[in-house]
């Protein structure tokens, strides 16, 4: 039970721990944050497709898995159209920032609810190869998610520490729902793959939707790319290591 819970606290905590480097930025060019975004989006389709929908599709069949993602998706988008829209045009630090919304802000920690039962049942499945597999493929991704997170409120010119603690803070959003899916693992275990799958559905339309367009507008589209290839190849190597 120890090694459980140390397991979903570290993962839940991955989301502050990747917010971290929001204090430390004090000039964000376009070319960096293009960079940087497109990075972040090579990480999250990885853990989508490399981590979350391959542990999601052991455990069930394709059925489940199309309709789970195409959820996750649906969902999102549906949240979108409903949570008014603020686009961020002026400019600070001498760059025009990006247009997330807080659509972005309320995705993350949405999501994080069927990731934290994911984690949380999969460790109480009794198979503690699955709970490390899917705690690490979730952790892996909170990082970028809580920098990400971290990053669109400080440029709305909140304090960076109050943007750390928010993204802290959905990510312990994840940490609640991993104790409730551990101690309900009797009818959690059941909605495993779903929840894995809805994350992955969640995760590639905010990739797709917000982050590849906003790394495709200021010129540097080759930086980009490479840094989202990069991002991905680095996200599938940490996954093998730890295997």
């Amino acid at each position: 039970m120890n090694g459980h819970v140390v397991g979903m606290v570290l993962c839940a905590l991955a989301t502050g721990i990747g917010a971290l480097p929001v204090l430390f930025f004090r000039r964000i060019s376009h070319r960096r944050m293009d960079i940087l975004l497109a990075y972040t989006a090579g990480v999250m389709v990885a853990a989508s497709t490399y981590g979350l929908i391959p542990a999601s599709l052991k455990l069930t069949n394709l059925y489940v898995l199309f309709f789970s993602v195409l959820i996750g998706a649906l969902l999102l988008s549906l949240l979108e159209q409903f949570v008014p829209h603020v686009d961020l045009q002026h400019e600070r630090m001498g760059v025009t920032l990006p247009k997330e919304s807080l659509t972005l802000v309320m995705a993350m920690a949405f999501h994080n609810v069927p990731e934290g039962l994911s984690v949380g049942a999969s460790f109480a499945s009794g198979s503690d190869n699955l709970g490390v597999i899917v705690s690490l493929s979730i952790g892996l991704q909170n990082a970028p998610e809580g920098f990400l997170v971290a990053l669109f409120l400080v440029n709305q010119g909140v304090s960076r520490r109050i943007a750390l603690l928010v993204a802290t803070l959905t990510g312990l959003i994840e940490m609640s729902a991993a104790f409730l899916g551990y101690h309900l693992a009797s009818f959690a275990v059941s909605l495993v793959p779903y929840g894995l799958a809805f994350a992955a559905g969640a995760m590639l339309f905010i990739v797709y939707k917000e982050l590849i367009p906003e790394t495709h507008g200021h010129g540097y589209e080759r930086s980009a790319t490479f840094a989202f290839i990069i991002g991905l190849l680095s996200m599938i190597g940490v996954v093998e290591w730890f295997r």
